[in-house]
């Protein structure tokens, strides 16, 4: 007979991909439990086409996605082994992460799994207290270990990089503010039941860590680039610019996110300046990079605790295809 996923262990699974972060909260994704195995599905049905033309940041967010399940599968005691785009019969399924060998969860596997839950995007602004340097490196470090190798981070603390940086948000934030389609589908992308982003009338955010709408207060490329210099900003590049990057993407972003939650910080994800093509051109040549910038991680010690994010049902994103281990009672 073969092995399957014990009822404890689909728990565990679905609880932690259910609160796996994605662009938007767009949650473009289904995980199907089959034997030892976990398929993340990428949902091309789940689209935001004026904003994410090539459906990049929802190929980010089932790499986050990827990285929560294995995550959960070594805290259950289980190597995870995975492959990427696996089965060419089944495009939709962008990875599949084995139950491998009984491996005994370490002291940071159990840390990054017990961040799963308490990670929050955090759009407000952070405390004063500067971010370490170290914590910084090693977060990055820990994260480049065991992910796909087509991706890097870049921490950007030079007064240069945050100056280059602002400049390329504050252009971006002006095409988007006033892009009248794209205006159309945020505000009908706002106040879904079940995903989608907060409406308007919200928690506020910062203009440069949130969404532009047509309202959205541009600051002056000096004042921003003061204010991004009191943050800490990951930048996420890839060797490439295919649907296997933009997957690395989403999983080297989720382990730094987690171990960043697991050290006591919060942080928010940016992709939409990376929208416009003038201006991830303009990134690439101001900050000399040798690949494409995919998003950035914006981290901080939190001054708040965010409220969670609405998330759809488990009937939406869980599939159990195993005859004995059925869904969690």
């Amino acid at each position: 007979m073969i092995a399957e996923w014990d009822r404890g262990e689909v728990a565990v699974l679905t609880a932690a991909f259910s609160r796996a972060p994605s662009v938007h909260n767009s949650q473009p994704w289904l995980l199907e439990l089959d034997g030892r195995a976990a398929r993340v599905l990428e949902r091309v049905d789940i689209a935001l086409p004026r904003h994410d033309r090539l459906g990049r940041d929802r190929l980010i967010s089932c790499g986050a996605a990827v990285t929560t399940v294995r995550v959960a599968v070594r805290q259950l005691g289980w190597a995870a082994p995975w492959r990427q785009f696996p089965d060419p019969t089944r495009p939709e399924v962008v990875a599949r992460i084995d139950a491998g060998g009984r491996r005994e969860p370490t002291e940071t596997d159990l840390a990054v799994y017990r961040a799963i839950p308490n990670r929050h995007s955090h759009r407000g602004a952070f405390t004063p207290d500067p971010v370490d340097a170290a914590l910084l490196c090693a977060l990055r470090d820990q994260a480049l270990e065991d992910t796909p190798r087509a991706a890097a981070v870049r921490i950007l603390h030079a007064p240069g990089d945050t100056g280059d940086l602002a400049r390329v948000l504050a252009r971006s934030a002006l095409v988007f503010r006033h892009d009248h389609a794209y205006q159309r589908e945020l505000a009908a992308w706002r106040g879904g039941a079940d995903d989608g982003l907060p409406s308007a009338g919200g928690t506020p955010t910062l203009p440069w860590t949130g969404l532009v709408d047509e309202h959205t207060a541009v600051p002056d490329d000096d004042v921003l680039a003061a204010r991004l210099a009191r943050e800490s900003y990951l930048l996420i590049t890839t060797t490439g610019d295919g649907r296997s990057d933009h997957l690395a993407a989403g999983m080297v972003t989720q382990q730094l996110w987690l171990g960043a939650v697991a050290a006591g910080l919060a942080g928010s994800v940016l992709t939409q300046p990376l929208h416009v093509p003038e201006a991830r051109k303009s990134l690439i040549r101001r900050l000399d990079l040798s690949g494409y910038p995919q998003l950035l991680l914006r981290v901080g010690h939190p001054a708040e605790v965010p409220a969670p994010s609405r998330r759809r049902s488990t009937d939406d994103l869980i599939r159990v295809t195993s005859e004995e281990s059925g869904r969690p009672g």
